[in-house]
């Protein structure tokens, strides 16, 4: 049994994390904000079941204006700022403080104090328009805001281990999908549109390319890269199953049994044109895989959203 704090708790990929270090056995502190940047609603159902459990206590707080944090063992920092399309303009004041200060201020506080593994949680956006496969040792040259702001607490998380032994690694996610995914994610804006006989958009012509990773499989990686002894490391968590846009929506079709009516429009600011990650990494020194193809993620992905919205093949 370990003390864990998880930040973002009540988020897409917090949330999962949470139900799993309960179901076994830890005692998890979660602390999450509720920023509006998608339903509060929707994140107090994602721990809805977490806080009626006797080992979590949930804190709603900014991390920027806390003042401590509580002696853990572990720290999976999962509170960001999300959305690469957002992430323009005026509205990087609240990438930069929810991205980059939250973070830092997390690991100065946890430079004196013990602990055994610090995790972050990075992107596949750090890469921008890579080589591919993109591997950690790829060039990282981000093409958005968002991307910016994600790299620069990876190499927070860096100098705090190299500088302080603050145990930290980072995980790059290559776009994560599941049950709870946030409402803007193009899995959940595809199955809404199809299910409720509505128009896709999508931004491009549908050629550009993703590597889908089933949430399972990122929670794996998480509490792989906590138990490891490997410090101060990158690793690319990608679930192999590098599809197009328009292939996705196919799928989609096929899963829900509905055709998909589709608008493309010009392609957005920040969007890479196609990601696939070389996991050899995660595997040789975490034992990490994935588990899950895109077409088992998709039905149970439509499965947990009929439960939710009411709505049925």
């Amino acid at each position: 049994m370990a003390n864990v704090l998880v930040t973002g708790c009540a988020g897409f990929i917090g949330s999962h994390v949470v139900d799993r270090l309960l179901e076994r056995g830890d005692r998890v502190i979660g602390i999450d904000s509720f920023t509006d940047y998608y339903s509060p609603e929707q994140k107090h159902a994602n721990i809805a079941q977490a806080v009626t459990h006797p080992g979590f206590t949930l804190v709603a707080n900014d991390i920027v204006e806390m003042e401590s944090f509580p002696a853990v063992d572990y720290v999976f920092h999962m509170a960001a700022q999300p959305g690469v399309r957002a992430s323009w303009g005026a509205k990087f004041d609240s990438y930069l403080r929810n991205n980059v200060k939250a973070t830092q201020k997390l690991l100065e506080f946890y430079k004196s104090n013990s602990l055994k593994k610090f995790v972050y949680s990075s992107s596949s956006s750090v890469y921008g328009d890579a080589q591919l496969p993109m591997t950690e040792g790829s060039l990282t040259k981000p093409v958005s805001p968002y991307g910016v702001t994600k790299l620069a607490a990876e190499h927070l998380c860096y100098l705090y281990w190299k500088n302080f032994s603050v145990p930290t690694v980072s995980l790059r996610y290559f776009t994560v999908y599941g049950p709870r995914q946030r409402p803007d994610m193009a899995i959940h804006k595809f199955f809404t549109a199809v299910l409720t006989h509505k128009v896709i958009t999508i931004y491009g012509d549908g050629t550009q390319t993703r590597d889908f990773t089933f949430i399972s499989d990122v929670v794996d990686a998480l509490v792989l890269a906590a138990e490891t002894e490997r410090f101060g490391e990158v690793f690319n968590v990608g679930g192999g199953s590098q599809i197009t846009v328009s292939e996705l929506v196919e799928k989609i079709e096929r899963i829900a049994g509905q055709k998909a009516k589709v608008d493309y429009v010009n392609k957005q600011k920040g969007d890479v044109k196609d990601t696939r990650a070389d996991i050899s990494k995660a595997w040789n020194m975490l034992g990490w895989r994935p588990r899950w193809h895109i077409e088992k993620g998709l039905e149970e992905y439509l499965r947990w959203y009929c439960e939710g919205q009411d709505v049925h093949r």
